[in-house]
């Protein structure tokens, strides 16, 4: 059986959490009387000695993804229910003066810092992204011959279960199963829930080096992929041709372009960041010193993109795999 497994992430730096503005953010001295915020905006509410605005509403509906058709009066009471709330316990922890405990101050440090890192991230890449070309576009196009011209949908049969905690053990005992029938009968056996039927994996979003895997295959090769979450036996039952091309081409060309601009600049905005800054003591060795990630895992990263691309290693490996049909590594075109 051909292995699959221990599928790695893409080595996405999340660009918000790396870009750290320390010093940008003020917070008020501790036992220095705050002034009263100004209120901006009308206002449909009082809780106590402040004020709720129509924009705080706005923002609360905003930051909940609901639109604007969407917006009846059981959604407006639940936001502006919230508001109130969190208002009413901000005004019982001021008058306990939490603010001044220190890690409620660092918190609150912390807490502004990654709201404008964020807000600096998300319209820096967005002004990139803007400015992405046809040319460019095309470029890309031409050279990723697997994700266009010659696209593939792999057609599956597939067995999917939980992990367990004896993985490593499974994966030896049905390296050598030729049919997905054998590893029915092997889940069976060791009283592993599974269900089983098919699926479909795409060259346009799949990792280079598991489609190198799947265009090798064998007639009764079976394939495992496996990550913290999900386990998959997997194997192909036919291969179709289905080219990318037109508006689509253009359109999945330029997620990909964005995709992978958003990474770059995760990765450039690290190395800047570290680059401006000075450790003291026992930190400078730390910082400076290459960490080497412990046999079997791999290296750790700020955050994982929803959609990051992965690519597969050996099974000996205890990095996270996909489930080919459930969790695609990067966004599908429309077929």
């Amino acid at each position: 059986m051909a292995h699959v497994s221990g599928v790695t992430r893409g080595a996405w730096r999340a660009a918000a959490t790396a870009l750290i503005l320390a010093g940008a953010i003020g917070l008020a001295g501790c036992g220095k009387k705050q002034e009263a915020p100004v209120v901006v905006g009308q206002v449909i509410a009082h809780v106590g000695p402040d004020d709720v605005t129509q924009q705080e509403l706005d923002n609360e509906l905003r930051l909940a993804n609901v639109p604007a058709d969407k917006r009846t009066d059981d959604v407006v009471k639940a936001a502006l229910s919230r508001i109130v709330e969190r208002k009413y316990l901000v005004q019982q922890a001021m008058a306990r003066k939490l603010d001044r405990e220190p890690t409620v101050h660092l918190d609150l440090l912390r807490s502004n810092e990654q709201i404008l890192a964020g807000a600096y991230v998300q319209r820096d890449l967005s002004s990139k992204i803007t400015a992405i070309s046809k040319n460019e576009i095309d470029t890309y196009i031409q050279g990723h011959p697997d994700q266009f011209d010659k696209r593939q949908i792999y057609n599956v049969e597939q067995i999917s279960f939980a992990p367990t905690s004896n993985m490593e053990e499974l994966a030896a005992a049905t390296k050598d199963f030729k049919t997905m029938d054998q590893v029915e009968v092997k889940l069976k056996e060791l009283g592993i829930k599974y269900s089983r039927g098919t699926g479909a994996l795409d060259s346009a979003t799949m990792p280079a080096q598991m489609l190198k895997a799947l265009e090798a295959r064998k007639p009764d090769d079976v394939f495992f992929l496996r990550s913290k979450t999900n386990a998959t036996y997997f194997k192909v039952t036919s291969a179709d041709d289905k080219p990318l091309t037109g508006d689509e081409a253009q359109q999945f060309g330029k997620r990909s372009l964005a995709s992978e601009l958003a990474q770059r600049a995760g990765e450039d905005t690290s190395k800047a960041a570290l680059a401006t800054a000075k450790f003291e003591g026992d930190y400078n060795r730390i910082m400076t010193t290459a960490a080497a990630p412990a046999a079997g895992q791999a290296a750790p990263a700020a955050e994982q993109p929803a959609a990051g691309a992965a690519a597969p290693a050996p099974a000996s490996d205890a990095a996270p795999a996909v489930n080919p049909s459930t969790e695609p590594q990067k966004e599908q075109p429309k077929n």
